[in-house]
């Protein structure tokens, strides 16, 4: 138990120590890390998305969690968001430091212009990832998966009508996640 709960540190420090922009971005390493380790599956991925999209939270922490928890237990459910999140602990520790001379050096502020266009890569990478393992089912050759079609559909559009527009995301996600219960259950 303790080579997998430093295993799971392990995958997610460097899981953390590679994703740059938020949340989404670490979707993309947990594809890889589920082929590598098949702690997970691609299937039980999604579903680890849209959990961690309803709970509150930070989603990569989020993920970090579920994983952690599938995979050994209350102790992976600990260990595995420790090791997303101790990378940028140390570098805010150390950022805290040099701040003011950080902020005033050029290089410094190309670099973080540089990381912008490979956050967006990351993001548009689990973006696309998402919706190919949602819209699409595999079953039975490369089909389209109308349940979730017609998921996205009507949220795009309840979110657009006037009178919903100014609804809290909340109450979107919650009705997503009926919705989404809802066809589990047809499906």
């Amino acid at each position: 138990m303790i080579v997998l709960l430093l295993r799971l540190y392990w995958e997610f420090l460097l899981i953390g120590m590679f994703s740059m922009g938020g949340g989404m971005a670490t979707v993309p390493f947990l594809f890889d890390l589920s082929q590598r380790t098949a702690w997970f599956s691609t299937a039980d991925l999604t579903t680890m998305i849209a959990i961690s999209e309803a709970t509150p939270g930070p989603i990569g922490v989020n993920m970090a969690t579920y994983v952690g928890y599938i995979t050994a237990g209350l102790p992976g459910g600990i260990v595995a968001p420790l090791g997303l999140t101790t990378p940028a602990f140390i570098i805010i520790l150390l950022v805290s430091k040099i701040m003011n001379t950080l902020w005033q050096n050029p290089k410094v502020q190309g670099l973080f212009y540089a990381l912008r266009p490979a956050s967006v890569g990351l993001i548009a990478a689990a973006a696309f990832s998402v919706c190919a393992v949602s819209l699409f089912s595999t079953e039975n050759g490369l089909t389209l998966h109308w349940p979730s079609i017609l998921l996205f559909a009507v949220m795009l559009v309840a979110m657009n009508l006037p009178k919903l527009k100014n609804l809290s995301t909340l109450w979107f996600i919650a009705m997503a996640a009926v919705a989404g219960v809802v066809f589990h259950m047809v499906d």
